[in-house]
């Protein structure tokens, strides 16, 4: 059954990098927009490169969904992460050039980094439902920090202003899954009473902004810039938010805890590397 995981993580894998190599593609086609602006994505919506891109983003998601089934959070999610080393190629296969070296590299060190700190954190369940107090220490923490990367983002150009765009994104796309978490138990036995829950509200806004800024991301130099961010702070800020607001824990015993700031000091390089990428 492990190695019907291995098999289903990657493959998922090539889908997700196929699709956003297809959705970076168009996008990039585009006129370039204002972070946030959700033009963007009304045009997109006319193109059909973009829709096709949905096509393997769903298979992709499926795969996903049957490799946990069999194997366990900890072995698929970090084989997940070598879509990026995927989308990196057929990225420069639809511009018709060669992979940048120096992009593959970033994506290594990044995605040695994550891996090695879910792990190392090995993180455990904590409550189902956080409080109140907690959601809006998640609202005032994260969109904080969402709205110093788009301020950035405003004056920053290229690879620079995709990676603070792809930070945001990584950190919207966390949210929504903590969000959707929330209601899961819901979704599954009384979807009827999600109508009166909040959080499927927040949840719609929160995954459109994230769908616009993701957009915005991928027009801003090549795809290894906002991917690499979007790929590491997607699940880091869900580890952050499982913490501080499902009250889950950490292992942080031992040689563990030096394992995960080493971690993080590769995923911060591999961000900043990202931030350096040239598009030719």
């Amino acid at each position: 059954m492990t190695l019907f995981a291995v098999l289903l993580g990657l493959a998922s894998a090539l889908f997700f990098a196929f699709s956003s190599a297809l959705e970076q593609h168009a996008a990039k086609q585009e006129k370039p927009t204002r972070a946030g602006d959700p033009r963007l994505l009304i045009r997109l919506l006319h193109r059909p490169l973009w829709l096709f891109g949905g096509i393997p983003d769903a298979i992709g998601t499926g795969l996903q969904a049957v490799a946990l089934r069999f194997g366990p959070l900890a072995l698929v999610e970090p084989l997940l992460m070598s879509g990026l080393f995927m989308a990196i190629p057929l990225e420069a296969a639809l511009e018709k050039r060669r992979p940048h070296a120096k992009d593959l590299i970033l994506a290594g060190v990044a995605i040695i980094g994550l891996a090695a700190f879910l792990i190392a954190a090995n993180p455990r369940a904590g409550v189902e439902q956080p409080s109140t107090l907690a959601w809006l220490g998640v609202g005032v923490v994260g969109g904080g920090l969402i709205a110093i990367c788009l301020l950035g983002a405003w004056r920053a150009r290229d690879a620079h202003r995709g990676t603070l765009l792809g930070i945001a994104t990584g950190l919207l796309y966390a949210v929504a899954a903590a969000l959707l978490k929330t209601i899961s138990e819901d979704l599954t036995r009384h979807p009827w009473t999600l109508l009166a829950n909040w959080h499927l509200y927040a949840l719609i806004v929160v995954g459109a902004a994230a769908l616009v800024l993701n957009q915005n991301a991928y027009q801003s130099g090549p795809i290894a810039a906002p991917l690499t961010a979007i790929t590491l702070l997607d699940p880091f800020g869900g580890v952050m938010i499982g913490v501080f607001a499902f009250h889950e824990t950490l292992s942080t015993d031992g040689p563990r805890l030096v394992i995960e700031i080493v971690a993080v000091i590769l995923m911060i390089v591999g961000i900043s590397l990202a931030s350096t990428t040239r598009s030719k």
